[in-house]
Order: structure tokens, then sequence, then C-alpha cells
């Protein structure tokens, strides 16, 4: 067992970071990276034919939200250790990815050395989290609650009233009535626990639902 090297996949849509990961990763004698992908379609694919035990995991990718994809993920190899990690620093979203079956957390600013613990405690098991990730989670927070989950028409109003549309005008693109389109919007407010449209759209930038 001691001498099985460890297959670690690394999905992030920035090269760079890639290129970075891959080769520190490499250095290390009990690290295997047998592939590197850009988005979420391309790692599930994979997922049907390699065995992968740990998967480094951006929140923010092309075709997905990380913490969805996590979940997918899990379903497919419940054995495989999804660690996040991720310039995305708010206490909702780490816990959500947690909730989501995650086994650790870690910023993109860790070192390696913390790094390689981390994959060395997933490993083994644990729910990991790099120093930084620990201070947040202890912090108390205004806002604990579960990312809301949204029908399909929901995302689509609340895209819109991030771009600062009018009812009316969100009416006329989505061929809806004003009064169907106000009551998604009140439906909107109550899932967010929002007091308004601005309340509710800087929660949903935090929860990665809307682009900024």
């Amino acid at each position: 067992m001691e001498n099985e090297r460890i297959n670690i996949a690394i999905v992030d849509d920035h090269p760079i970071v890639i290129e970075g990961l891959k080769t520190m990763l490499n250095s290390h004698p009990s690290f295997n990276i047998p592939e590197t992908f850009t988005s979420g379609s391309e790692i599930i694919a994979f997922m049907d034919s390699k065995k992968i035990d740990i998967i480094l995991l951006d929140i923010t990718l092309p075709d997905a939200n990380g913490t969805e994809l996590c979940r997918e993920i899990k379903k497919i190899s419940p054995d495989t250790s999804v660690i996040m990690f991720s310039n995305r620093s708010e206490r909702s979203i780490i816990m959500q990815s947690i909730q989501n079956g995650a086994s650790g957390y870690i910023l993109k600013n860790t070192s390696i050395d913390e790094l390689v613990i981390c994959i060395k405690g997933a490993l083994l098991g644990d729910i990991v989290f790099c120093n930084e990730t620990k201070q947040i989670i202890r912090k108390p927070s205004q806002n604990d609650l579960p990312i809301p989950r949204l029908t399909k028409r929901e995302k689509q109003i609340l895209q819109l009233v991030a771009q600062g549309k009018t009812s009316n005008k969100i009416a006329e693109e989505l061929f809806l009535s004003p009064l169907t389109v106000d009551t998604h919007r009140k439906n909107l407010l109550q899932k967010f626990q929002a007091k308004n449209s601005t309340e509710l759209v800087n929660q949903a930038i935090e929860y990665n639902l809307i682009e900024k």
C-alpha cells in the first residue's frame, strides 16, 4: 500500500494554476497526476473509465459550479475525495461545499507543504482545511443558510434582476406577465431572506449563482 501512488486530478480553468500545481505535486514521490481538466464535463467523462483518489476542484468553471459538480462527482465515485481549491473565501460557499460531499476546502494562497498535509488527511477520511479556511469557518456568520435551490425560471429572472431590469422589461423578454415576474421576485427574496433586490443580487453573487 505504501508504494502505491496516489492519483490526483486537477480541475481548474486557469492553465497557469494547473501547471504550477502539477510541477509541485509531481515532485512528491507518492503523487501521480494522470490528467488535468479545465471543465466539469471533462472530469466527469474521465471518471467513467479511470480511478482517481483525489480531485482538486476549483469553484468557478466555464460549464459548472464547483459545489454542484462536487455532489455529482461523489455520486459517480463515492470513494474519490474532492478537495475544493479556490480563491473564494466566503464562509457560505465553504460550508455548502462540505455539505455537498467535499473532503476539504483549501485557498489557492496556501503553501505546498500545507496542501500535501491536507491531501494526506483527506485520504485518511478527514475533512481538511488550510489554516486560513479554518479561521474563516470559526467566525460567526450572518448567513449560514444553505445555498437556495432555484428553478430554471428563477435563475433566468435572477440574472435579469442582476442586470437592473424592471419587472415589465423581464416580462417582455421572457414572455410572461409582469404579475408572474413579481411573484417570482418575491419568491426569490424569500428564498434568500433578502430585504430588497440589491441584497438579493449581492447574496446571489456570493453564492456564485450569477456573475458580478
